[in-house]
């Protein structure tokens, strides 16, 4: 029996995924002739930014601590 509550979950593949496989795509294709490291670019960089943002709430946390 339900509850009346029908949200669904699901996020989908995002920006970034679907960024990914429209240029995996072109590769494949041969539309594209970039190497590789630029086909994942979007991964790679998405998760530089992440971790370069989580270092800095690290750091800024641990700061603000520190102080009270």
């Amino acid at each position: 029996m339900e509850n009346g509550n029908n949200q669904n979950a699901n996020g989908g593949i995002g920006f970034v995924g679907t960024l990914t496989l429209v240029f995996i795509v072109l590769k494949l294709c041969k539309v594209i002739t970039w190497s590789w490291l630029w086909v994942l670019s979007p991964i790679w960089i998405s998760l530089g930014l992440t971790i370069v943002i989580g270092i800095i709430a690290t750091i800024a946390i641990s700061v603000w601590k520190a102080k009270h």
